[in-house]
């Protein structure tokens, strides 16, 4: 099961069931939920008395996996605006012929006249996001249950009850 849960990562999809597509214009056309592939690695499972359990301990693995909402905090809005810098390379301005770097509030100055990248783009609209704003997280489910986890396990299952039986000698003659 776990090289199962592994090859939904790469079938973009929790089995049959495909990932929603990303509407932001980070990372176009690479993996979903692929970017440092931590999320991928972080999954074990854990023995328990009569059953085996998969998880993620990463604290966003059960946002991604259940789908949700997040509310926009300052934090989030300072993380958001340090994005928008960093896909411009930084900036500066002239006064007086040398160059200063912009305070923190010329962030919310920018005009229509200045080309942004579609990525820089969606990194200053997040960074102007209201305190308490929420954002929608899509279900983009890697591990659980499903009707194809339960033909997996039970295909398993057979094949080591067959392996089992067929290593035993039933010879039963009387001697």
């Amino acid at each position: 099961m776990a090289d199962e849960f592994d090859k939904n990562f790469e079938r973009q999809a929790f089995f049959s069931e495909a990932w929603q597509r990303r509407k932001s214009p980070i990372r176009p056309g690479r993996a979903i939920l692929v970017d440092t592939s931590k999320l991928r690695r972080s999954i074990k499972s854990e023995i328990r008395e009569n059953s085996i359990v998969f998880k993620s301990e990463l604290p966003y693995s059960g946002i991604h996996n259940e789908g949700g909402e997040i509310k926009v905090t300052e934090k989030m809005k300072r993380f958001f605006r340090a994005k928008f810098y960093e896909t411009q390379g930084g900036f500066t301005r002239k006064s007086g012929g040398s160059g200063k770097t912009l305070p923190d509030g010329a962030f919310y100055h920018w005009t229509s006249k200045m080309k942004l990248s579609a990525e820089a783009e969606f990194w200053r609209l997040m960074g102007l996001m209201k305190v308490g704003s929420v954002v929608k997280i899509p279900r983009r489910q890697f591990i659980g249950a499903s009707p194809e986890v339960e033909k997996a396990i039970r295909e398993i299952i057979e094949e080591n009850l067959n392996e089992f039986f067929n290593s035993i000698d039933f010879d039963i003659r009387e001697k």
